[in-house]
């Protein structure tokens, strides 16, 4: 039977979704608690795998399993297996046509940064921080250069394996709340470190130190070298991947965990 799972992590302990040879990653503790769920080996393929300190807010992974258990077994014993730093929020048996990472349409990432004089003390680690004073309508205009089909060169690691760099940008949006900014981006598909350097982009151009059309020329050239330095991983958030209703999956998060979203008790309006 095939189930798939929708994982939330804090990506600051783990070294990203696999395993590396300097650190562990969460592929292995989610393998590992499934594993002692259905007391047999498990092996799980996510939607998109995230770099050292990237977080989850909805990762979607699917695995196979002879064992029979219900949606609530999977989610509750796999999390009694997990450090607290890794959840299982939900379970649902799916199709055997279901793969995590191929049946997906588009992935959704939100880049969360604290803009003010003063470092992060709460958030450190959850967010970046820039201390310049950040202009989000010039970072918003540069942001409208990106949006379509794309050859994203200049966006991706120098070690990125992907066989092409060809991407389509559905949407790319830069808010403001007060001294918090998200930039949101929903594509069918990433490069490594892509929503990180286009980040690093629209710092300089909110900033002041280019223009917003520049965004357009680190485009078009297809040369990483033109563009700017790669943003920390501590303020990028996965928030899942979107599927076909036909799998009725949950929807990816909308960015309910941003800390000025109404409702969130935890991390208040900052005033």
């Amino acid at each position: 039977m095939r189930f798939a799972v929708g994982i939330e992590y804090d990506g600051e302990p783990f070294c990203g979704w696999q395993t590396q040879i300097d650190g562990p990653g969460v592929q292995a503790a989610v393998e590992t608690a499934l594993s002692a769920v259905a007391d047999e080996p498990v092996t799980v393929q996510c939607a998109g795998r995230t770099d050292a300190g990237v977080h989850a807010v909805c990762q979607v992974a699917h695995f196979d399993t002879s064992r029979e258990r219900s949606p609530r077994a999977w989610t509750l014993g796999a999390n009694t297996h997990l450090p607290r730093s890794v959840s299982i929020r939900w379970a649902q048996p799916v199709t055997d046509d279901f793969n995590a990472r191929f049946s997906a349409d588009a992935r959704s990432y939100t880049y969360v940064l604290l803009n003010r004089s003063s470092r992060a003390g709460l958030w450190h680690g959850k967010a970046a921080w820039e201390h310049r004073p950040l202009e989000v309508s010039r970072m918003a205009e540069a942001a409208s250069f990106l949006l379509g089909e794309h050859d994203f060169s200049s966006f991706r690691a120098a070690g990125c394996q992907a066989n092409h760099p060809v991407r389509t940008v559905h949407q790319l949006t830069v808010t403001r709340q007060e001294e918090w900014i998200a930039v949101h981006i929903t594509a069918n598909a990433f490069l490594q470190h892509m929503v990180r350097n286009i980040v690093g982009v629209l710092l300089k151009i909110g900033a002041g130190e280019r223009e917003p059309g520049w965004a357009a020329a680190v485009l078009a050239a297809r040369d990483r070298r033109q563009a700017a330095m790669t943003a920390p991983a501590g303020g990028l958030y996965f928030l899942g991947p979107h599927y076909p209703e036909r799998y009725q999956l949950p929807a990816c998060a909308d960015g309910d965990f941003l800390p000025w979203r109404t409702g969130n008790s935890l991390y208040p309006s900052p005033r």
